[in-house]
């Protein structure tokens, strides 16, 4: 979506990029608040995270610290991230600071690539 917006409106590159990087990054926000939430139905019968899950999770992070969350953009694997962000209760000034590196990073690359391929068009 955004490397079509900025092919259309190549003066709105800098608002369509902090615009894309802003949202994306709520929407992480709302999946780690979702996560550190969720661990208050832990136990109930229709709790959707078994502990073993819980567990393998709070070892990966045990093992690699935060740092992983610069690739909470990646599709599958980034929601799940930010999830278990929030359920193994990562602070959100640890937290955001690296999502939001890790999706403008990303966005990045996107008007990078449409910009290269104007300049070669």
């Amino acid at each position: 979506m955004l490397a079509g917006l900025v092919l259309h409106r190549p003066g709105s590159v800098a608002t369509l990029f902090l615009t894309a990087t802003i949202g994306n990054t709520a929407g992480a926000v709302v999946n780690w608040y979702l996560g550190r939430s969720l661990m208050r139905f832990a136990g109930r019968r229709w709790f959707p995270v078994s502990a073993g899950r819980i567990e393998q999770a709070s070892a990966f992070f045990n093992r690699y610290g935060s740092w992983p969350l610069l690739f909470s953009w990646l599709p599958i694997v980034g929601d799940p991230l930010n999830v278990a962000a929030g359920v193994l209760r990562i602070r959100l000034r640890l937290f955001l600071p690296l999502v939001v590196i890790g999706k403008a990073v990303r966005y990045l690359f996107v008007v990078a690539g449409v910009e290269m391929a104007r300049a070669a068009g």
